[in-house]
């Protein structure tokens, strides 16, 4: 993704490996298109089944790594949801443990060389917020009924600005997905586009060595924003969800 030109010295585009292109022919891609997203969607699926299920179904007393792997994820998450939510929100343990390996798994496999990062398109991930969005209202209504509104009045506040608050927290809350996608899409892509630049650097022989050196921080902050991206996008997941069992709380 770099070239040197005579004139203007080097040019590379680290905005291009986060281009859809379809996986057969040059075509234009349509909603039914097999794409590189599918392919690394697709994979994402392969490898959470293979650590999942494949690992657990000769469990042992003692584990071997990718079972302990396994139960570290397990164990991790369900004490998640048991700080946040309390023992009401086990039920939806499934659902949250889905969604944190599967953000976790497509993280890290992004991090691949020649890869596609899939939660770095806002499509992925705003689809992935929505449904949490959603799950969490209609669990809300379900659960509570009307009094599932309650929780837009605050009224531990004067009276007065009580109407204004709740104002606020109407907005707040349907603000809720947007943010939710956006802060894990947007550190994707900010971390891959600055590795991609350090990359290019790497072919310039006076620089190399510091662009190699930046590769190598990069890429292991990466690492750590993959976990981390992970966890805020789960516990904030159980936050809204504690609203929707609890919502005057």
């Amino acid at each position: 993704m770099a070239t040197e030109t005579g004139g203007s010295g080097l040019v590379f585009h680290p905005m291009d490996q986060f281009i859809v292109s379809p996986l057969f022919g040059d075509g234009d891609v349509a909603w039914y298109t097999p794409t590189n997203v599918t392919l690394w969607l697709a994979l994402t699926v392969a490898v959470i089944a293979l650590l999942l299920v494949r690992s657990t179904r000769d469990a042992r007393i003692v584990p071997g790594k990718t079972q302990s792997i396994a139960e570290l994820a397990y164990g991790f998450v369900y004490k998640m949801v048991v700080d946040v939510t309390g023992r009401d929100g086990v039920k939806y343990f499934p659902y949250i443990m889905t969604l944190f390996m599967f953000i976790l798994v497509a993280n890290f496999l992004g991090l691949v060389p020649m890869a596609f990062t899939t939660t770095s398109h806002i499509a992925v991930t705003a689809v992935l917020a929505v449904a949490v969005f959603l799950t969490v209202t209609v669990l809300g209504f379900v659960l509570n009924g009307p009094s599932f509104l309650g929780m837009f009045w605050v009224s531990a506040a004067p009276l007065p600005i009580r109407p204004v608050l709740a104002v606020i927290e109407v907005i707040s809350y349907f603000v809720r997905p947007v943010s939710h996608s956006i802060r894990l899409a947007g550190n994707m892509t900010a971390g891959h586009a600055v590795i991609k630049v350090f990359a290019a650097f790497a072919g310039l022989a006076a620089l190399s060595p510091f662009a190699i050196l930046g590769v190598m921080a990069m890429y292991g902050l990466e690492i750590l924003v993959s976990f981390i991206q992970a966890y805020v996008f789960t516990i904030l997941t159980c936050v809204y969800l504690k609203d929707a069992l609890h919502p005057h709380h």
